[in-house]
């Protein structure tokens, strides 16, 4: 085993049909080993610096700064000079021939599909393809809203879903067209794309569930960016619609991210489906002694002082319930925005507090009536 080790790391290296000048040994000893050193004192000299002389120096802490980024500049620098040399003086004049044959590995196709032939330089212009496409469908997008979309008298929902719809057609298009630039034949890859496709069917069918259900939401707008809904038993904004999922920032202030099939297969109570105006509901008990119709006043006028409240929209206060400590009162206030539902609930109910207790009116307590009954003592009969 140690002879086949030591042969290894003495013959010269060969990927595939390539053979390199240099054996793997060689490559460590003289390439690896230097960068590996050269770039640990570079790092152990900026921690230095940065931990130990510029603490003892008595200047400003923004100075201090400078000079760090100054240094590291110009160490940077240092070791890019130290790294060519490194690499020139490994290789010499076998530098032409190592690039020559580095290509030639990045070019060789490692697998085919069709007419395509897949090798690593095609993985590596991928990368740049699908980043670019991205970058390229969120520019359109926004030149979308800041220009055309804002000209049509539509809402803004209808505007949103044809941004989103426009984005992702961009983006398909330019990542096709990018993979057909760099070689890779459509036609084949709609073959690939077709077998990977059966096989996310069966084994992603939650994925694909949550990225039609995101196509339903662009269409049929059952949620909006901005929207106040009640989902899981947490009530939140929605603050972005995405293809798969959507986030959700709740009333404290987390974030919760629900994918879209939930959104799509079970009830959402939303606030602002149509219509962001919405009824704020108080309920407060007042004593049996109290004279109900100066109750249903004073809550009127409550309502009526409301700062979050609709001034062309009467709020209405009822009598609810006869309960067991008290009779329910029921008041109900009209708001224009329903993100102010829990502040404007809230205003109410102090008002209300403050409001009975100026006119003397008694919210009661919960009460309970006990009846104790004496027990019944049986007196033993004298003896005959």
């Amino acid at each position: 085993m140690i002879a086949n080790l030591k042969a290894f790391l003495l013959t010269p290296l060969e990927i595939g049909s390539i053979s390199f000048f240099f054996s793997p040994l060689q490559a460590i000893l003289r390439f690896v080993l230097p960068l590996v050193l050269l770039f640990v004192v570079a790092r152990v000299l900026l921690v230095i610096l940065k931990r130990v002389i510029l603490k003892q120096v008595t200047i400003p802490d923004e100075n201090k700064q400078k000079i760090y980024r100054y240094i590291r500049l110009v160490l940077r620098i240092v070791v890019l000079i130290v790294l060519l040399f490194i690499v020139f003086s490994f290789f010499g004049a076998e530098i032409g021939n190592f690039l020559a044959r580095v290509w030639e590995v990045l070019t060789t196709p490692f697998t085919a599909a069709g007419s395509s032939r897949i090798s690593v330089i095609t993985i590596l212009l991928a990368i740049p393809i699908v980043y670019l496409a991205s970058w390229v469908s969120k520019l359109t997008r926004r030149f979308l809203d800041a220009t055309v979309l804002q000209k049509l008298t539509i809402t803004d929902a209808s505007r949103f879903t044809i941004s989103s719809l426009v984005r992702y057609g961009v983006l398909i298009l330019a990542i096709l067209i990018g993979l057909s630039i760099i070689g890779i034949n459509l036609s084949s890859l709609a073959v690939v794309i077709g077998a990977l496709g059966i096989g996310i069917g069966f084994g992603l069918q939650n994925v694909v569930a949550n990225y039609v259900a995101g196509l339903v939401i662009f269409f049929e707008r059952p949620v909006k960016e901005g929207d106040r809904i009640l989902v899981n038993g947490l009530e939140g904004d929605v603050v972005q619609i995405k293809l798969r999922s959507t986030v959700i920032n709740t009333l404290t202030n987390e974030t919760i991210i629900v994918p879209n099939s939930q959104l799509v297969g079970n009830s959402i109570h939303n606030y602002s489906y149509n219509d962001r105006r919405i009824i704020v509901v108080n309920r407060v008990q007042v004593s049996y002694s109290t004279d109900l119709d100066r109750a249903l006043e004073v809550l009127l006028d409550v309502a009526s002082r409301n700062p979050y409240s609709l001034k062309d929209m009467a709020p209405g206060a009822r009598v609810g319930a006869f309960q067991d400590s008290g009779i329910e009162m029921v008041l109900w206030t009209w708001i224009d925005e329903a993100t102010n539902k829990l502040a404007a609930g809230a205003w109410n109910n102090l008002e209300i507090w403050r409001a009975f207790k100026q006119d003397g009116i008694v919210i009661p307590f919960p009460q309970v009536d006990l009846h104790v009954k004496e027990p019944i003592i049986h007196q033993a009969s004298p003896e005959k």
